[in-house]
């Protein structure tokens, strides 16, 4: 435990929770600034540690940004997952509105993941483009073994092209979602579901 100037003491983080709470502040940083006007300097005065010890978790801009973005990745990849054995229509109102409240929940995370899209940098638009990529193959997996949707969709190579279609348009109301509309949650949800309800049909 180390004490701070007011006599209080504080836990100290271990790696692992220090890791996480830089991340989190570069999410937020990231979503409300472009790639460029983030600086590091300014995420080691918000976390309370040293340049150096920043740059000892994370070596480069560039890798601290990608991490952001794998973080992100792999929490709407967790959102996202389908329930092996639940029919996907079952399962959408559900999945959709789970997916909602974390998009509310880690609003900051949500938008830096999708900003890495609009990054000059190439290295973290492949992350982002790889993260992507595995969201629709999540989909069409789930898609493949459903009773419903799995004859119809074989033998129709547009239903790659469509779901990622589908996660664009998603984004899209999401993101605008974030910025204030008359929409509920659960307006949004039936949007969405609408959306791709109308994607698979044959």
């Amino acid at each position: 435990m180390a004490a701070n100037q007011g006599g209080r003491t504080r836990r100290r983080l271990s790696t692992e929770e220090r890791r996480e709470q830089l991340l989190a502040v570069g999410a937020r940083l990231f979503s409300e600034s472009p790639y460029d006007d983030v600086w590091i300097e300014q995420v080691a005065e918000i976390a309370g540690v040293s340049r150096g010890l920043l740059y000892h978790y994370f070596p480069t801009k560039r890798d601290f940004f990608a991490a952001v973005v794998e973080c992100e990745s792999e929490r709407i990849l967790r959102m996202s997952a389908a329930v092996p054995g639940v029919p996907v229509r079952d399962q959408l109102a559900g999945g959709l509105d789970t997916f909602l409240e974390y998009v509310q929940t880690h609003a900051h995370g949500y938008r830096a993941f999708h900003r890495a899209d609009a990054a000059g940098d190439q290295a973290v638009r492949r992350v982002y483009q790889r993260a992507l990529a595995a969201q629709e193959r999540q989909i069409l997996a789930a898609l493949a073994v459903d009773p419903e949707f799995g004859p119809a969709c074989e033998g129709r190579p547009e239903m790659r092209l469509a779901v990622r279609g589908w996660l664009a348009f998603t984004t899209s109301v999401c993101l605008e979602w974030l910025r204030g509309t008359e929409l509920s949650r659960e307006q949004v949800r039936e949007l969405c579901a609408r959306a791709l309800l109308g994607v698979l049909a044959p």
